[in-house]
Parts: C-alpha cells; sequence; structure tokens
C-alpha cells in the first residue's frame, strides 16, 4: 500500500470525527456501567479511552513519519509510526490484564447488574467502535501503526457485542456472573491479537532482518557479472515496508566508473526482487574475499 492510502486512512476529518465519537462513546459508557453496575461497560470504556489516545497517538506519528531525512535523522522519521504501534499495543496488553483481575474478583463475589441499561449503551458502543473500525480498515493492511489502532477498534466492537448477549442473559435469566466473563475473554481476544504487533515491532526496533531468502540473493548477486564475491552485509527494516541494504562487493581490480557500471545491476536486482529501498555497496578486490556472506566479528559493529 502506498503512502497516499495510508495518509487517507487518517486523514484530518476522519481523525477528528474518530476522536470525537469515540470520546463521547467513552463518556456514555462510564456513565452506563457506573449506573448499570456492570463491568464489562467500565472495561469497554477504558477501552475507548484508550482507542481515543490510540487514535491521537496514530496519526501524531502518521505525520512525523512522512517528514524528510535531516542531518540529525539520516534515515527520516519512519520508525515513529513503529514506536506509535508498540506504545498503543503494550497499552492494550496492561490495561487488559488489569481487567482480568478485576474480573475475577466480580466472578467470585458476582453483584446485581441492570441488564437492560447494559444493552442499550453496548448496543450504541457497538455502532460507534464499527463505524471506526470501518474508517481505518483500508489503511490497517500495509501499516503496523494504523493497524494497531484498528485492533482497538475492532476489540472494542467485539466487546460491545459481548455485552450486548452478556445484558440480555442477565435482564431475562439473573445470569450476573456472565459480565466478568465476558469481560475476561474479551481481554484474552485483545491480547491474542495485540501479541504479534508487539512481537513485530521489537523485531523491527532490534533491527531485525526481513523475511528474505538470503541464500538465493547472494546468488544472484554473484551470477551479475563481474562479481566475484559478497560479504560483510547488513540488512534490516525501517518500518515493515522499508528495507536498508549493505554489503561489501568483491571485483576485479578496475577504475570506479567501471565498478558503479557494476554496482547498478546489483541496485536494480535489489529493488526489483527484493523491493529493498535503500542500497549501499563497497567495492573491494582482495580484501575480505574469505570473510562470511553475513558479517560477524562479535557483538559490536567495527
Amino acid at each position: 500500500m502506498d503512502d497516499h492510502n495510508h495518509h487517507d486512512a487518517l486523514s484530518g476529518g476522519k481523525f477528528l470525527f474518530v476522536t470525537v465519537l469515540n470520546a463521547l462513546i467513552t463518556l456514555v459508557e462510564f456513565l452506563g456501567g457506573i449506573f448499570s453496575g456492570s463491568l464489562s461497560l467500565i472495561s469497554d470504556g477504558f477501552h475507548n479511552l484508550g482507542d481515543s489516545l490510540s487514535v491521537i497517538l496514530s496519526y501524531y506519528a502518521h505525520r512525523i513519519s512522512g517528514r524528510k531525512q535531516t542531518h540529525k535523522n539520516t534515515y527520516g522519521f519512519k520508525r515513529a509510526q513503529i514506536i506509535s504501534a508498540f506504545i498503543n499495543s503494550v497499552f492494550l496488553i496492561v490495561v487488559s490484564g488489569f481487567l482480568i483481575i478485576e474480573a475475577v474478583e466480580k466472578l467470585m463475589h458476582p453483584e446485581k447488574v441492570d441488564g437492560g441499561l447494559m444493552f442499550i449503551v453496548a448496543l450504541v458502543g457497538t455502532l460507534a467502535n464499527l463505524v471506526s473500525a470501518i474508517l481505518l480498515s483500508r489503511g490497517s493492511k500495509g501499516n503496523l501503526n494504523i493497524r494497531a489502532t484498528y485492533l482497538h477498534f475492532l476489540s472494542d466492537s467485539l466487546s460491545s457485542v459481548g455485552i450486548i448477549i452478556a445484558g440480555i442473559l442477565i435482564q431475562f435469566y439473573g445470569w450476573y456472573f456472565v459480565d466478568p466473563l465476558v469481560t475476561i475473554a474479551v481481554a484474552l481476544y485483545i491480547m491474542f491479537e495485540t501479541w504479534p504487533i508487539i512481537k513485530q515491532t521489537i523485531y523491527i526496533l532490534m533491527q531485525g532482518a526481513p523475511d528474505i531468502d538470503c541464500h538465493q540473493l547472494r546468488q544472484d548477486i554473484l551470477n551479475i557479472d563481474g562479481v566475484t564475491n559478497v560479504h560483510h552485509v547488513h540488512l534490516w527494516s525501517i518500518d515493515e515496508n522499508s528495507i536498508i541494504f549493505s554489503a561489501h562487493i568483491n571485483m576485479r581490480d578496475m577504475k570506479i566508473s567501471e565498478a558503479e557500471k557494476i554496482y547498478q545491476p546489483i541496485t536494480d536486482l535489489l529493488k526489483s526482487k527484493y523491493h529493498i529501498d535503500h542500497v549501499t555497496l563497497q567495492a573491494e578486490v582482495e580484501r575480505g574475499k574469505q570473510a562470511d556472506f553475513f558479517f560477524d566479528q562479535g557483538p559490536d559493529i567495527k
């Protein structure tokens, strides 16, 4: 997905609408939870509060990531979105953990709940969260930051559906224990959906290599006329869409102008076949000719 689509997913109008809508729903659910005695409504209110903060953080990070490189940030600001996705995901995990603890306590000591009021408030919350999720769904497929925010709203939609069902069961059958059960189920689902985002953002922040067949990549470079060896390779991601590659290329002794003619097909190969955005190559004749493909000389880069 290109940058234009990402920007459209969190355009100013949508951002303002989603933020205001969730602020209103948060207030409604907090009041509904207090007056009905429903923990699941209050927990959903906390999720919606998190959603509002998530949208603000995501939008701000999205705008920052579009800035050009500077002398202090030579790779630009793309990782702002990765950091935002990480913070949003950790927030969801922490809140879900606290809600599970509170729900277990409620499960052991059930309290009377107004199922009718639960149903009405949850129905309004479901509609609002679905609208927010739909507005962000377009940009969630190719952007971890937007996906983390999108999951906030999707999880709240599912939470509200669970509360609707709980409200019906409480209203007609007096099953007050269903309220904390729904809270636990939704919290566990949120953790399940959020954990992969946390893992991926940590992997990117730790400069992990993208999912590329490095054996085939090495062979493709060696097949280029004039290349005798490739070594001292570094391969990492700036975000989930931007890949950086650097390597030392062994070739016969020649003029720099001749070496540049070999650089170009290597760069074209890496960009077209492996979708690598930034390529840095260093020409060598004998130096490092017997070195390994990946740089490995201890824990520090030298």
